[in-house]
């Protein structure tokens, strides 16, 4: 009988493709699919990365990311000693989303954190594939002037082909 290690080996062996819709497009909200994107590449599995309404702006040459306070209770912030919540309802007042994403900006520069920009840089020298879904481009009237590089257009049936083949799905 296998022991953990080799059981682990033994699945990641297995897992060779992996799909992810990207939906969300705030700072705190572009971190997690581009890491395990990049994470998975490194780990010799291809990736497909499926940008869609709000996370399409994550390809967007010029991003702009924020941290939304407003409605996320989760959002406990290091400050003088502890971990500081903020009251869902100081998310609605003028200036709390920009206070908000400097500190989070700040605090991933200090902890030397790879910024979305250099993540995703390393999501395309890695090779993933990284689709623009074509209705929302459409439908917040985008253009591939407006993105990067290295992306390909495509829609649903174009995500689910690949999806379809995929050892792994995420949606984030």
């Amino acid at each position: 009988m296998p022991d953990g290690n080799e059981a682990g080996a033994q699945s990641l062996e297995n897992a060779k493709t992996m799909s992810i819709i990207v939906t969300k497009g705030t700072l705190d909200w572009a971190y997690p699919p581009f890491i395990l994107a990049t994470t998975a590449a490194a780990m010799d599995v291809k990736v497909t990365m499926f940008f869609t309404f709000y996370g399409l702006g994550l390809l967007k040459k010029d991003l702009g990311l924020e941290v939304s306070p407003l409605g996320n209770p989760a959002m406990k912030m290091p400050m003088m000693g502890m971990h500081m919540g903020m009251p869902p309802i100081v998310g609605m007042l003028p200036g709390v989303t920009s206070m908000a994403t400097a500190m989070m900006k700040d605090m991933i520069k200090k902890k030397g954190v790879a910024s979305i920009e250099d993540l995703r840089e390393a999501a395309v020298l890695s090779d993933v594939n990284l689709i623009a879904c074509q209705m929302t481009m459409d439908l917040f009237e985008y253009s591939t002037d407006d993105m990067i590089e290295d992306i390909s257009l495509g829609g649903a049936a174009t995500y689910m082909e690949e999806a379809l083949k995929a050892d792994i799905n995420l949606y984030i």
